[in-house]
């Protein structure tokens, strides 16, 4: 036991502790929780994880022997977690007021309940670390697989409800088998090997799927100014994308933002199942207000649970929301440290930090010969909109798809309000084969050329502005006339209505077929003395404004053969 020497907002240095770097610690007579950050010959430096207003100094301080870690076992999906895994439920019910109180304990998991395990191993079975022990029915959609913290031979195990805390089973090594184990936050779970990014995670937004394709395992930067619709996008994501779980971080998000998301994740319906999102979703809210380096650890604690379910096989997507105010986190932390900053005021090892998160994301083959992924998607908040301020820089080096959200877009009532010249995919070419094997095989070569046209577009409206359409050339007023279906029938999704808020490849490839047979036969028939204008006014511009709203693919593909014969007749033919 140490006592407490020095405190500094949310840092407070302890002197004559017996410690190890990271482990956790008690501080003060309430007991609030911290963890070792830096040992200085007797000093001790400890980040809190509560607010340490009324510390004093001289206060005992007690390592508990251990480093920050999370409790994986059935439970944790439906919860609500602070950034260090203490459930807001059982806080509420324990403070008594309605802001959290410092010092309060919880458990993660529900020590009360009881489960109903079924073994897969017999007696006599040679475990390893990692090896499925049994399954557990965690929620009506979810199987949850207890896996094996130890390495032996099994020396019993048995059916049956069990609560946490109760041991199911043993190994011959004296190791106790319980339903859960622990995991130390800020070490990676380990996996027998990481795959190519070869498979697609299919989100059902036709701007993402077709030109920014996200790969199974893959990283996402969304960096979100303020109303350009973030939040939806997000939601989306988590309700669309063929991942199986969601694991949700609302970092250091202002406290009216994640009230809406903890208000709305609960009253969504997972389209899959019918059943609420939450049967196969964790929140972990962390607000702006509250500690910052709980703020700091909410991170680490989201991937770390996202990674036990990889690990049971289960496709997981990581919303992350902001990775700008986790990086705020670290400065403040570091500020307190004096270390020497770096470029406007942020750690010199924010770089590393922020790296060393995404490599935590892949789609991988698990220690029990299982494949499993991990999809991070990191939004940012740059301070202006302004992506060359560090946090969004760093985070453009490791990430590998980048989802520019427009202000500009978003006013005009564009949602998703991804900017298409802006926004990347470095997935594309490791994807193209299964796009091609797997929608239709002239897939790629139809979104090249749609993007092509939309970079024309941006040319030509410079010249727009200037004289005005009429004097372009009939041929690219065409452009201007198909690139408009483009922005608006087809890069354009309503999230809310009931057919469009998902589109499939399959749809999403005739949308695109039509939109460019419109402008293949439309450049014949220019060919031929055809005004552009005409073209505009044909029938089959509303058929192709409405596809998006068909439920019925059939229909949307037979709107290929009316512009055919639609402008073949204006042609003559």
């Amino acid at each position: 036991m140490g006592y407490l020497y020095r405190i500094s907002g949310p840092v407070v240095v302890a002197r004559d502790l017996d410690a190890k770097m990271y482990d956790v610690v008690k501080v003060g007579e309430d007991e609030i929780i911290g963890e070792v950050i830096k040992i200085d010959g007797n000093n001790t430096i400890i980040q809190v994880y509560e607010d340490t207003t009324g510390l004093k100094p001289g206060e005992k301080v007690i390592s508990m022997g251990m480093p920050l870690s999370v409790e994986l076992g059935p439970g944790i999906l439906k919860n609500i977690y602070d950034g260090i895994q203490r459930p807001l439920s059982d806080i509420a019910s324990k403070s008594k007021s309605i802001f959290i109180q410092r010092g309060v304990k919880a458990f993660a998991l529900d020590r009360k309940k009881k489960w109903s395990f079924e073994a897969k191993v017999k007696k006599g079975d040679t475990v390893y670390v990692g090896s499925i022990l049994g399954v557990v029915k965690e929620t009506e959609v979810i199987e949850h697989k207890i896996l094996s913290p130890f390495e032996g031979r099994i020396k019993e195990i048995k059916n049956g409800n069990y609560q946490i805390e109760d041991e199911i089973g043993s190994l011959n090594n004296g190791k106790s088998l319980k339903l859960y184990h622990n995991w130390f936050i800020r070490k990676p779970r380990p996996y027998v090997e990481k795959y190519s990014p070869e498979i697609p995670l299919i989100t059902g937004m036709r701007v993402i799927d077709t030109f920014f394709p996200i790969a199974k395992g893959g990283t996402v930067a969304i960096p979100g100014p303020f109303g350009s619709g973030k939040t939806v996008t997000q939601q989306s994501l988590a309700k669309w994308s063929d991942a199986q779980i969601v694991v949700y971080i609302g970092c250091g998000e202002r406290g009216n933002e994640m009230t809406e998301v903890l208000t709305e994740f609960p009253e969504l319906e997972d389209p899959k199942t019918g059943k609420p999102l939450m049967e196969r979703t964790v929140l972990i809210a962390n607000t702006s207000n509250m500690p910052v380096a709980a703020r700091e650890a909410s991170i680490y604690t989201g991937i770390t649970l996202a990674e036990y379910y990889r690990d049971m096989g289960y496709s997981v997507a990581l919303m992350a929301d902001s990775t700008s105010r986790w990086a705020e986190a670290l400065r403040e932390i570091g500020g307190r440290l004096e270390e020497m900053p770096g470029e406007e005021g942020y750690p010199a090892y924010l770089a590393h930090k922020i790296a060393e998160f995404y490599e935590r994301a892949g789609r991988v083959k698990t220690l029990s010969g299982m494949e499993g992924s991990i999809s991070v998607i990191g939004a940012v908040s740059p301070p202006g909109g302004d992506l060359s301020e560090p946090v969004s820089q760093n985070t453009l080096r490791v990430t590998k798809v980048f989802l520019a959200l427009d202000a500009s877009l978003a006013q005009r009532r564009h949602f998703p309000s991804i900017n298409w010249l802006r926004s990347y995919s470095l997935y594309k070419k490791s994807l193209n084969d299964w796009f091609e094997s797997n929608v239709h095989e002239m897939f790629v070569y139809l979104r090249d050329e749609a993007m092509a046209l939309l970079q024309k577009e941006a040319e030509l409206m410079e010249i727009v502005q200037l004289v005005g359409p009429d004097a372009l050339p009939e041929k690219e007023q065409l452009i201007l006339i198909v690139t408009k279906m483009l922005r608006d029938d087809y890069l354009q999704q309503n999230a809310f209505h009931e057919v469009d808020m998902y589109c499939d490849l399959k749809k999403q490839y005739a949308m695109l077929d039509n939109i460019l047979t419109f402008y293949k036969e439309g450049v014949k028939a220019i060919q031929r003395g055809v005004r552009a204008r005409t073209l505009d006014n044909l029938n089959v511009v509303e058929d192709i404004g409405r596809m998006k709203y068909l439920a019925d693919i059939k229909d949307v593909i037979s709107i290929k053969q009316k512009i055919i014969d639609e402008i073949s007749r204006l042609r003559g033919e």
